[in-house]
C-alpha cells in the first residue's frame, strides 16, 4: 500500500515514473483527503515525465499548412478539392491519433457524382496531397512520424507520339482557330497545357525569343525558360496583333482560355486517323521529334523542364544511331583474324 498512517497523519510512498521514490507526509489525518493528495501527486508526476509530449494539433491545422505550401503551385484547385474531401472525414481529430490504415481507407475509390471507379493515378494524387499535409506537420514537430500510405500501382509511362505529317493533318482538321494555335504551340515548344493557358504577354520576350513559365505555373514549382523556335515565334507574333488580352492564348480577342475544346480535339484525331491520343501526347511528340533529330537527352531535359534525366530516358530508344559510333570503339578482333577464326569453327 502506498499510503500509511503514522500517528495521526497519513504518509505516502510513491515510485515515480523515472524510478525515484517519494516519501512524504500528506499533512492530514483525513484518509479521504490523503488519498486525493496521493492520486493528484501521482498524476502530476506522470505528467511531468511527459513534459516532452507534443501539444494536441488538429487535422485542420495540417491541412492549412498544406494549402499555404501549395497555393502558388500549379493545379492548386486540385489540392483545395482534396482538402475539402479529407476535412469531411477527419475534421476535429487529433492529428497524432490518425493512423496510416485510416488514411489508406479514406482514399476515394469511386467518383461522387458519376459513381465510376477512380483510376489509380487519381488515387495517388489524393495520397500525395494528404501525405504532404502530414509531412509538413512532421517537419513542424507536431507529430512523431508520417503515417504510411501504400502507393497504388499505375501503368508504365505511356509514350504516344505521331509523325510530323500526322501532326500537320491533325491541326488542319481542328475547326477552332484558337485550338489550332494552342496545338501548334504545344508541338513547337513541348509546353504543358497549364503552362500554355497561364502564359501572359508580360512573360514573353520576343527579342530574346523566350517565354518564362513562372514558379506558380510550373509543375515543379520552379520557374523555367520556354524557348521559342522559329515556328513558335511566327505564331506568337501573329497572336500579339490579334488579341488585347493579358493572356497569350484566348478564345476571342479578350476571353482567356482555361482548357482545350475536347470535342474539337477528339473529332480532329478521328478525321486524321489518330487513335488513343491525348493533348499531353503533343508534348511526347515534341520530345520524340527532338530525340530523333539527335538532341541530347540532357539538353532535352532542360528544354522540357523535367526534374530528372530519368524522366526523359523513356524517349532514348527512339534514336540509337548516335551510339553506333561508340559501339564500334570496342571490337573483338581484327577482320582478318575474325575470318580465320570463323573458318576454323566451320572446319571443326
Amino acid at each position: 500500500m502506498s499510503i500509511k498512517k503514522r500517528g495521526e497523519v497519513w504518509h505516502i510512498d510513491i515510485v515515480a515514473p523515472d524510478g525515484s521514490r517519494i516519501r512524504r507526509s500528506t499533512g492530514t489525518a483525513d484518509k479521504k483527503q490523503a488519498l486525493e493528495y496521493h492520486d493528484r501527486l501521482k498524476a502530476e508526476l506522470w505528467e511531468t515525465s511527459r513534459i516532452n509530449k507534443k501539444p494536441t494539433r488538429l487535422f485542420e491545422e495540417a491541412i492549412i499548412l498544406m494549402l499555404k505550401d501549395g497555393e502558388h503551385q500549379a493545379r492548386f484547385d486540385y489540392k483545395q478539392a482534396h482538402a475539402e474531401y479529407f476535412l469531411n472525414i477527419f475534421s476535429g481529430r487529433d492529428l497524432s491519433t490518425i493512423t496510416g490504415e485510416e488514411l489508406t481507407n479514406s482514399i476515394p475509390t469511386f467518383h461522387a457524382k458519376t459513381k465510376k471507379p477512380i483510376a489509380n493515378g487519381t488515387k495517388n494524387r489524393y495520397r500525395s496531397t494528404i501525405l504532404r499535409a502530414f509531412s509538413l506537420a512532421h517537419k513542424m514537430n507536431w507529430i512523431d512520424a508520417v503515417p504510411y500510405i501504400p502507393r497504388y500501382g499505375e501503368p508504365k509511362v505511356r509514350v504516344r507520339w505521331i509523325t510530323k505529317e500526322k501532326a500537320s493533318l491533325l491541326i488542319q482538321n481542328l475547326k477552332l482557330q484558337w485550338m489550332k494555335d494552342v496545338c501548334f504551340f504545344a508541338l513547337s515548344t513541348g509546353a504543358r497545357m497549364s503552362e500554355i493557358f497561364t502564359l501572359t504577354w508580360h512573360n514573353v520576350d520576343l527579342v530574346n525569343r523566350v517565354a518564362t513559365v513562372t514558379n506558380e505555373n510550373a509543375k515543379s514549382g520552379k520557374a523555367r525558360a520556354l524557348l521559342l523556335n522559329h515556328d513558335a515565334m511566327e505564331l506568337v507574333r501573329k497572336l500579339r496583333f490579334r488579341n488585347n488580352c493579358e493572356y497569350v492564348f484566348t478564345r476571342s480577342t479578350k476571353k482567356r482560355v482555361r482548357d482545350i475544346d475536347r470535342r474539337d480535339f477528339k473529332q480532329a484525331c478521328q478525321l486524321s486517323g489518330i487513335d488513343n491520343f491525348h493533348f499531353h501526347d503533343l508534348r511526347h511528340t515534341w520530345a520524340s521529334w527532338h530525340v530523333q533529330a539527335g538532341t541530347p537527352l540532357y539538353t532535352l531535359k532542360n528544354l522540357g523542364g523535367w526534374e530528372t534525366l530519368e524522366m526523359v530516358n523513356k524517349y532514348a530508344h527512339l534514336n540509337a544511331d548516335h551510339m553506333l559510333e561508340f559501339a564500334n570503339n570496342v571490337t573483338f578482333t581484327t577482320q582478318g583474324l575474325l575470318n580465320d577464326t570463323m573458318g576454323n569453327v566451320r572446319n571443326g
